[in-house]
């Protein structure tokens, strides 16, 4: 069955200026120097638009009018364009400087900041999974944050793993983040998905099954329905960093008396 067929007005076909338009666009992106920032530049703009899965070296040269071959003399490979683009996401981004009375607020401060960077671009907590981060360029923040720690007086066997607990919380909430947003909007297009348009509907939908279970079966389950899934990412970010810093707070050795 077609659009029209379906009650849906077909898309017209581009119209002969609008087609010179677009030509004379890649025309002139064709034409201005390859670069490395240009291809990173590109590539987000493509991850943006498809996602990771279907990011690949033909698309982003596609987005800036160039051949695939043009890009290998600035981006060895797909995973070296994703490793700059990781490490895109660093640019600008301040280092604590180590203060042993407010560590965890600036870890607090760090993670958030983290968080925001990495939903600034879809799937980039995918991308964040995959690479290490101890590149020349991410590995003074890596120090920057082991420092704090350390300087808080955590032994150093908890410091050194807290980063990457940190890290891993991290990308692993915005992993979910996405996904859920990717889901409703497969499903506020019409796609075919089990997914609830967006997570609020759904949290309210889980509440609600919750608090129906038997008590006598699942009276934890019943008694904590309305507050185990909250409708705020923000909310549920805050409470899940804040049980990781007072977990961590817990190694300090206690003050003398």
């Amino acid at each position: 069955m077609n659009d029209q067929a379906a009650g849906t007005p077909a898309s017209p076909p581009p119209s002969p200026w609008e087609r010179e338009r677009r030509a004379r666009a890649r025309v002139a992106a064709a034409r201005e120097p390859l670069s490395r920032e240009r291809i990173v530049d590109a590539a987000f703009t493509v991850l943006d638009r498809q996602g990771l899965d279907r990011l690949s070296m033909r698309q982003v040269a596609a987005e800036l009018g160039a051949a695939v071959s043009a890009l290998y003399a600035h981006v060895s490979s797909k995973d070296d364009l994703l490793e700059l683009m990781y490490t895109r996401l660093f640019g600008g981004f301040a280092k604590p400087e180590p203060d042993p009375e407010r560590w965890q607020e600036q870890v607090r401060d760090y993670a958030r900041a983290w968080r925001h960077r990495l939903l600034s671009h879809r799937d980039m907590a995918r991308i964040s999974m995959a690479h290490v981060p101890f590149t020349a360029e991410l590995l003074p923040h890596v120090e920057a944050l082991l420092a704090v720690f350390r300087s808080a007086g955590l032994p150093d066997r908890i410091a050194a793993e807290a980063g990457d607990i940190i890290s891993t919380y991290v990308d692993g909430f915005v992993l979910e983040e996405g996904m859920w947003q990717d889901r409703a909007a497969l499903h506020g297009a019409g796609g075919p998905s089990p997914a609830r348009p967006d997570w609020r509907e759904m949290a309210g939908e889980m509440q609600n099954y919750f608090a129906t279970l038997p008590a006598e079966d699942f009276p934890h389950l019943r008694a904590l329905s309305g507050m185990m899934v909250t409708d705020s990412s923000d909310e549920r970010f805050d409470i899940g960093l804040e049980i990781i810093l007072r977990g961590l707070a817990s190694y300090l050795p206690a003050p003398p008396v």
